[in-house]
């Protein structure tokens, strides 16, 4: 398969936008692209966002997020505290405050999928793509409780040795989720093996997204 390549505009280093409703999501998304993103382009502009969040979920998150960017020379890393599971319910706070993330003026956007069944998660990608109309946007998923996963169009291939440090950072990083029975890391890295068996990746291991539209 033709792989396509992520490649700064111009000579301007590219530019990172991660998005997601909870402390742990964009980890769980797409942790694994993360770290080979911050090794591939160190150089990089990473800008971090989340938006529920509780005092202790957010000193996770934040040590979380430099644990993932680790290494990069230009990180932003930003957690709300928007009330969790009433998204919908606070919609003109949250639309208010995707328009100030424009400043990051990304190149790519990393957002939840428009058809995950949290109710926080749709909110998110709905504004994503309200806010960012000339972007490439990629949707991440989730496993939870709702067995939505679909069929994602779009494979990020990983070392074995990233997929299991990525789980491995989850643990440590998100004590206070260690009592639910899902958040566990063959939970992360079963998921990364059969996307892996997908697009065939060389290790067999990937991470997967919804990549609705493109310009090549």
């Amino acid at each position: 398969m033709l792989p396509f390549a992520l490649r700064p505009p111009g000579a301007k280093p590219l530019r990172f936008l991660f998005l997601g409703a909870h402390c742990d999501d964009v980890e769980i998304g797409c942790g694994g692209t993360i770290l080979r993103l911050a090794r591939e382009h160190p150089e990089a502009s990473f800008a971090w966002v989340t938006f529920a969040s509780t005092p202790e979920r957010r000193r996770e998150a934040e040590t979380s997020a430099s644990r993932f960017l680790e290494g990069v020379k230009e990180h932003r890393v930003e957690v709300n505290a928007f009330r969790e599971s009433y998204f919908p319910f606070v919609g003109a706070e949250l639309k208010d405050h995707f328009e100030t993330l424009k400043r990051h003026e990304p190149d790519v956007v990393f957002t939840h999928h428009r058809e995950d069944r949290h109710q926080d998660h749709r909110v998110v990608s709905d504004l994503t793509w309200n806010t960012f109309r000339n972007h490439l946007v990629l949707e991440y998923e989730i496993p939870k409780w709702d067995g939505d996963l679909g069929q994602p169009n779009c494979f990020v291939p990983l070392p074995r040795d990233t997929v299991e440090q990525k789980a491995r950072l989850l643990l440590e990083c998100f004590p206070s989720q260690a009592q639910r029975t899902w958040f566990t890391a063959d939970t992360f890295t079963s998921l990364a093996r059969l996307r892996g068996i997908e697009c065939n990746a060389p290790e067999g291991h990937a991470e997967a997204f919804y990549l609705r539209k493109a310009v090549l």
